[in-house]
């Protein structure tokens, strides 16, 4: 029997080789499709509306969209290319290269993810590599309260979490249910609840 191997790719090779059409991460050096649902879009859509409006009415120095793709690595060192659902990302910094890719190698001011089938790497992995890198604040809105128990306890509601980098460069986390305000650092006169953006 001969065994074959993949060659894995780096970030740079996969903004090359990623097709065009649809929306694709780098995972553990593979090209992989991200697939959602109308019911997860309309969450992530509402976020960059409500992102987008907050940003005009406050002349704010941000852009936000769905298309960035972020150089981040894993504690083993491997080069992963994220796409967070919604980015929000200092507009000087999206600018400095606008006929480049839509790539970033430094760190966001936001990245927001609504977690699927694939959860784990949202609360887990994508957690360790967003923190790693240095992405002030990260939001997980779990609308299907699809995590696990560990992380949205019993029983199982949906639930919004905003992780905050503190000082030290670790993640703070508080879940935010319900009626309850969620509290954005990086929009701090949002007066949205977790149920409008869970049930968006």
């Amino acid at each position: 029997m001969i065994a074959t191997f993949t060659k894995k790719l780096t970030f740079d090779q996969f903004l090359v080789e990623c097709p065009e059409d649809g929306l694709y991460e780098l995972v553990d050096g593979e090209i992989v499709e991200m697939n959602a649902t109308r019911n997860h879009a309309d969450v992530a859509n509402f976020m960059l509306f409500g992102f987008n409006d907050e940003i005009r009415r406050l002349n704010l120095n941000y852009v936000v969209n769905t298309t960035a793709v972020i150089r981040t690595v894993t504690k083993a060192g491997i080069e992963q290319g994220r796409r967070p659902d919604v980015s929000v990302i200092d507009r000087d910094l999206w600018r400095s290269n606008r006929s480049g890719y839509a790539a970033l190698r430094e760190p966001i001011q936001l990245a927001v993810e609504v977690p699927s089938t694939n959860w784990d790497d949202d609360y887990i992995d994508k957690l360790d590599e967003y923190q790693r890198l240095g992405i002030t604040e990260y939001w997980i809105v779990d609308y299907l309260a699809i995590g696990s128990r560990d992380f949205l306890g019993n029983p199982q509601v949906p639930t919004v979490f905003v992780y905050l980098l503190d000082a030290d460069g670790n993640y703070q986390k508080t879940a935010v249910k319900g009626s309850e305000r969620i509290v954005s650092r990086t929009f701090p006169e949002f007066m949205l609840t977790a149920a409008q953006v869970l049930y968006a």
